[in-house]
């Protein structure tokens, strides 16, 4: 079962006659359910060639109500018009790798298991060992710095610098063991602790896939493509993707400081968006103790306004973006 079900339901009230756009088809949890609803369609999207071919039984079982494209959420609009939709009544985001994908040992996304060091989500493109065996020192750095906002990123972008001039990366035990033989384990504590190349992983996956660029992207193009009284509903499941969406919303909304060097003017312009979810909805302790992936999910929700879309600016996004 997806993260945060009954609250993305919640949100979206999907009912007769709706289009809703699922741009991260994943196992298809979330287009499962809303395809219960009669009358609903959905478009969903995903990446990965892998989802697309696993959810070609559920094409087949929704007698014409759901077309499953492979491609990028940040794509939406051309798909929706592809399909000959000029507007939308839902979009759902669930952002971040997919269980799916973790539970692969082949996709090389997770280092509990040992893999090729690949992270691919499209299976295509530049791969996390050609990150890790290429990138300069000082590049590699700032990578794992900003984007896994791991405080001893010189300490481990030294230490693999070191070790790829003999031997190249290939596997993702050969860097998740160099990674904590470089800074160690931290002191146990009650609480739960986390493997050391738990923030490395996160940053490679998020620059080989260029997440937060793609996510930007797609919340503008919801912006765009939402009719009025639409209604977005996106899953966060790290501090990098909720502060995107939480800053996406707080301007859209007219929530944003006042003359925020990230949104000059935005003062005169009209909100596109009331926020549904302020502070974000979190998983209950039932869902939790079922599902552990839910205690880092937050859900953010808006309804869309009769207002013209804001002006994409990426800047007002922050630098993780731009790293991307």
């Amino acid at each position: 079962m997806p993260v945060l079900l009954q609250p993305v339901l919640d949100v979206l009230q999907p009912h007769d006659g709706d289009i809703i756009i699922d741009g991260t088809f994943g196992a298809g949890g979330y287009t499962r359910a809303l395809l219960k609803v009669p009358g609903v369609r959905v478009i969903a999207i995903d990446r990965d060639p892998s989802a697309i071919a696993a959810g070609q039984a559920l094409v087949d079982e929704s007698q014409g109500r759901l077309s499953l494209v492979e491609g990028r959420f940040s794509e939406m609009e051309d798909i929706a018009a592809k399909a000959g939709l000029g507007a939308v009544n839902g979009i759902v985001l669930d952002v971040g790798v997919s269980s799916m994908q973790l539970d692969e040992a082949g996709r090389g996304f997770s280092f509990m298991r040992d893999g090729p060091l690949d992270m691919r989500m499209a299976q295509a493109g530049r791969s996390a060992a050609e990150v890790v065996n290429s990138l300069e020192e000082r590049d590699l750095r700032h990578v794992i710095a900003v984007l896994g906002e791991e405080k001893r990123a010189y300490a481990i972008a030294r230490a693999i610098v070191a070790r790829r001039t003999s031997e190249p990366f290939s596997r993702t035990l050969e860097l998740a063991n160099l990674i904590e033989q470089t800074i160690g384990r931290p002191p146990k504590s009650k609480g739960p602790s986390i493997h050391p190349a738990t923030r490395t992983f996160q940053a490679l996956r998020i620059f080989v896939n260029a997440e937060l660029k793609e996510l930007a992207e797609a919340l503008a193009a919801a912006e765009r493509l939402l009719a009025p009284g639409g209604r977005l509903a996106v899953v966060t499941f790290h501090s990098l993707e909720d502060r995107i969406v939480k800053r996406f919303l707080q301007v859209r909304t007219g929530r944003a400081p006042r003359a925020s060097r990230h949104a000059p003017g935005a003062d005169d312009i009209e909100p596109s968006f009331e926020d549904l979810a302020r502070g974000g909805i979190v998983a209950d302790e039932a869902e939790t103790a079922a599902n552990p992936r839910a205690r880092s999910a937050r859900l953010r929700a808006a309804r869309r306004t009769a207002a013209a879309a804001h002006p994409f600016r990426p800047e007002e996004f922050g630098r993780e973006v731009s790293l991307c």
